[in-house]
């Protein structure tokens, strides 16, 4: 029955207003369906497929017009709802057509490349992807979109060189590409974007000079370039930059001197430059400069006199001129503004002026650590600051202690180890100090993060962290300093010491999550006495990835009755990944122990009397023991000990029990392979670090010599793209490497094996120049100098990160600078030898560069560098690269399983590959030379012919191949000569 009451009740004059209202819109919105380009439609939808993303509903329409709702209605375009956003202009063709002329897709985590359906938004004017993950090279496309005004590709992971093309997008006003993971240099082609005014490029991977055509960008207002391995000088002509308001120069390789006409950048509210040591600058050029809010020129050897107008500028808030050679007495004035001053690791005198006041809100790090030369610090009272003087007076000459634990940002406690750690969680602000009422350690900062309201210093997670033989807990929190962050023991006894540093990364996300957030890198230096012990250290990469305990001793020696531990943030790594000031040394422990039994004065003459009968007798009693071992010594293990001992400074060892517990018993489920030298295992050692170990097969003499000679090579050099070795075992017969594991193995298991790994072109080209770096760096920069001699796709390691390593030195040769090395021992593999070397056994680095060639085109054509299952014509990898080459047709080459390459790179390789494989070792390339070549820095020269080893012998009967290479008992002479 029909409610006659309810229909009485019904508002009908709104039911028909609605329904008038719904047609209305629906009138209005296919009407609009036709207003939007057709091709930019289309272009929309195929990325955002691409990219696994659309809208949220109810703000624009993908499926349909995507000109519509927020995209036209006046919504804020950068809203966090709005994401992914679009904005559209209607007012072409008399407001009948409508354009996309901006669109974010901004922290999204979205996965992809950057796809070449972008060409078609003909009218795109801002485009934002930042915080995302997309891979792949820019390509050289996006020079075609030329009505962009603001590209914004930042915390990518972007690869590859930046394309020149980039340059032809002349009406950019912003660009910025920072933390991705680009090579090469910046290309001269970026000169010619003259409206451009704000560029950041920090942590982009690139490198290089700045080009000379930056001349032109005089319109430009930021420049962030931290981070980055510029090399040359700072260019001057950036002095004519005359609208700067923003330059930052931090973790660069410059060379000195900051250049005078600085001067004229009397625009500038932020400026800062580090590291530049090589030569002294001056701090004359500030004068000018009154706009200043914060200045930043610690560690860049600045000598004169410190000038008292820095105290008296109206805008200066933040003033950071430690580690310089300033001179000269403090102000004795000061404007209020002026809050946050370091003056630490100078050479200022006299005494403190009025306006220094431990009641004052003000931070002074001179004050703290201040280590200046003061005449008179009688009227100031600031706790432990007479501790803290550059001749640290507490407890000097009558020393009290022996050792020193620290629970670094953290209450009391007593680890696994028995060790007490004392709290240290004082709130240390920007630039402060604290000293222990026992004056027996004390702990400084020096650093602020500009751009975060929170100046926190300590870092606290509920995490566990594995990998500790202490306690999880010491991990929950951790001191981080943005700048300078040091420890200092006090009244200590002279003597040697061991420093064991406690470190986990507990602030960022695994490498491997591929997400934006993964890019975060924390990279510092460590100092202990004044001395750069570890250059670049990553918390995450020692340990083998994130909320994992990774413990470093190192053996310093105390002079002066204190002890000096500085970790010190360079500029180097990403700067705001996660978030805005995740950057800069982080440390959970700090434990310093002494090596030695102090004796008190008034035993010291007995002691003597005892150490003058003893020793003799002592020294009687060690002859007889070493006239019976040598007696008794068979000489095979005289000779192998006698090389082992005769290496220098000793490597961490490890006992065969430990090692033999880490392998399960050298369990055969453990085993990673086998070679010359014997078995290959991997290992978990109880610290909890997972390394593979080399484990020498007893009657293999070959793999004994091999043990010795990589002890001695790969002790003596480190490099990010070399495999790194943590220690021995010389037990008895026992002969083991300790190295570092690499879980995505070998090169060749990636490329020809059977595993998930897909190396995609990027990736590829990444590999080929670390590769390239790591071989230049044995090459040319370690000393003593190594040719690796069995340079192959088996002894490149990949790391989490399909980084390269290079790994097996144990055919490494030594050579000095003016000896070529004739070895009477071939070593290495066929497939891969230089032609000389292979047939009468001369060596020198360029048998290396053949190698590299070799593996350069199979990382290419993803295929070994031959294979009797293919066609005759291309069983050997050089023979059918030679006949492609000659036929014009090089791309051929390139594995099919390649979907997407840069044609561009691909040429360049090749080229450069055929050029490291030529006959004569005279024609081929230095290793620098082909990192330069791969950079894109220089032209590859041309490959005039194909090589005479290809044409000159049967190379197809392998048969009739003869190499040089004698049994295992055969010498290897090789001459080193030390100037």
């Amino acid at each position: 029955m029909i409610d006659s009451r309810r229909i009485l009740k019904q508002p009908w004059h709104l039911s028909v207003s609605v329904a008038f209202f719904s047609s209305l819109c629906f009138w209005f919105q296919v009407s609009m369906a036709e207003k939007t380009d057709p091709s930019e439609v289309r272009a929309l939808n195929s990325i955002f497929e691409q990219w696994d993303t659309k809208p949220r509903a109810g703000l624009w329409n993908i499926s349909g017009d995507p000109c519509s709702g927020s995209a036209l209605n006046g919504t804020e375009f950068e809203k966090p709802e709005n994401n992914p956003a679009i904005t559209c202009d209607c007012t072409y063709d008399k407001n009948a057509t409508c354009h996309i002329s901006k669109l974010r897709v901004f922290s999204l985590n979205k996965q992809g490349v950057f796809p070449e359906e972008f060409v078609a938004l003909r009218y795109l004017t801002f485009l934002n992807i930042d915080q995302n993950y997309f891979t792949g090279p820019l390509p050289a496309f996006i020079g075609n979109m030329s009505a962009l005004t603001i590209l914004s590709i930042a915390q990518n992971s972007f690869s590859g060189p930046i394309p020149k093309e980039l340059g032809n997008l002349k009406e950019l006003t912003m660009l910025s590409f920072g933390s991705n993971n680009f090579s090469g240099t910046l290309p001269p082609e970026l000169g010619n974007l003259v409206k451009l005014e704000e560029l950041y490029i920090e942590s982009c991977g690139l490198s290089g000079e700045i080009p000379s055509t930056f001349a032109k960008l005089i319109n430009m207002r930021i420049l962030h370039a931290s981070d980055i391995a510029f090399s040359g000088k700072i260019p001057a002509f950036i002095g004519n930059w005359t609208k700067l308001t923003d330059l930052r120069f931090q973790g660069n390789s410059f060379e000195g001197p900051i250049p005078t006409n600085f001067s004229q950048l009397t625009s500038l509210n932020d400026l800062r430059i580090s590291d530049i040591s090589n030569v002294s600058s001056s701090l004359d050029f500030i004068r000018n400069l009154k706009n200043l809010k914060v200045l930043n020129l610690g560690f860049n050897n600045l000598t004169g006199q410190l000038p008292s107008s820095l105290f008296n500028m109206s805008s200066l808030t933040y003033l950071f001129l430690g580690n310089n050679s300033l001179s000269g007495p403090l102000p004795s004035q000061r404007l209020d503004r002026l809050h946050t001053i370091d003056l630490s690791y100078n050479y200022l005198s006299g005494s403190f002026p009025a306006w220094v006041t431990p009641l004052l809100q003000l931070y002074v790090s001179f004050l703290s650590f201040t280590f200046i030369f003061m005449t008179d610090s009688s009227n100031i009272n600031l706790p432990g600051l007479h501790c803290l003087q550059r001749n640290f007076q507490c407890n000097r000459n009558t020393p009290l202690y022996t050792n020193f634990s620290i629970k670094c940002g953290g209450r009391q406690m007593r680890g696994n180890d028995g060790i007490l750690y004392e709290v240290e969680d004082s709130a240390l602000g920007p630039a402060t100090f604290y000293v222990t009422t026992d004056k027996k350690w004390a702990v400084s900062n020096v650093g602020l993060v500009y751009d975060r309201p929170d100046q926190s210093f300590v870092k606290t997670t509920d995490k566990q962290v594995s990998g500790t033989d202490v306690t999880p807990k010491l991990f929950e929190t951790s001191r981080q300093s943005p700048g300078s962050l040091r420890y200092y023991g006090l009244g200590l006894h002279n003597g040697p010491y061991t420093v064991t540093l406690q470190f986990a990364e507990t602030v960022f996300v695994s490498r491997t999550n591929q997400t934006w957030q993964s890019l975060g890198r924390r990279v510092f230096d460590i100092y202990i006495q004044g001395n750069l012990i570890r250059k670049d250290f990553d918390i995450s990469k020692e340990a083998g990835g994130v909320n994992r305990a990774v413990k470093r001793p190192f053996k310093v020696n105390v002079t002066e009755n204190y002890l000096d531990i500085h970790l010190f943030w360079a500029g180097k790594g990403t700067c705001c990944i996660p978030e805005q000031g995740d950057y800069g040394p982080l440390i959970s422990a700090v434990h310093a122990t002494s090596d030695f039994t102090p004796t008190t004065p008034g035993k010291k003459r007995r002691t003597g009397l005892i150490v003058g009968i003893a020793v003799p007798v002592g020294v009687v009693i060690l002859l007889l023991l070493f006239a019976v071992i040598y007696m008794r010594r068979k000489t095979s293990e005289k000779d192998d000990d006698e090389d082992l001992l005769g290496l220098g400074p000793r490597l961490n060892t490890f006992s065969f029990a430990e090692l033999r517990a880490a392998t399960e018993d050298f369990n055969p489920s453990n085993k990673l392979g086998e070679g010359g030298y014997g078995p290959v295992y991997k290992g978990t050692l109880s610290d909890g670090r997972v390394v593979a170990m080399k484990q020498l097969s007893v009657a293999s003499h070959q793999g004994k010599s091999q043990f010795v000679t990589e002890i001695a090579t790969i002790s003596a050099v480190q490099h990010r793209n070399l495999v790194k070795l943590y220690g021995c075992c010389t037990e008895g017969t026992q002969r083991i490497l300790v190295y570092e594991y690499l879980e995505n193995k070998s090169l060749d298991q990636a490329l020809f094996g059977r595993n998930d790994l897909h190396l995609d072109w990027p990736t590829r080209f990444n590999i080929l120049l670390g590769t390239a770096r790591g071989l230049a760096y044995l090459h040319e920069e370690s000393r003593p100098r190594i040719v690796h001699r069995d340079v192959k796709a088996s002894n490149i390691l990949l790391d989490a990160e399909l980084s390269p390593k290079i790994s097996d030195f144990g055919l490494a040769k030594l050579y000095d600078d003016e000896k070529t090395h004739i070895s009477t021992r071939v070593a290495g593999t066929i497939g891969y030898l230089a032609p000389e070397y292979a047939m009468r056994g001369h060596l020198t680095e360029k048998a290396d560069v053949f190698g590299f060639g070799v593996v350069a085109l199979e990382i290419i054509s993803g295929r070994p560098n031959s294979d009797n299952n293919l066609d005759p014509e291309r069983i050997y990898l050089l023979e059918w690269a030679w006949t492609l080459h000659e036929n014009d047709q090089s791309l051929g080459l390139v594995d099919p399983r390649l979907t997407e390459f840069d044609e561009n790179d691909a040429t360049r390789l090749i080229k450069a590959a055929l050029l490291c494989t030529q006959a004569s070792p005279m024609m081929r390339p230095s290793m620098s030379r082909v990192v330069a070549i791969l950079s894109g820095d220089i032209e590859a020269s041309t490959v005039m012919s194909k090589p005479s080893y290809l044409t000159d012998w049967d190379f197809k009967d392998v048969t009739t191949c003869s190499f040089l290479v004698d049994d295992d008992t055969s010498s290897t002479e090789s001459v080193v000569v030390h100037k």
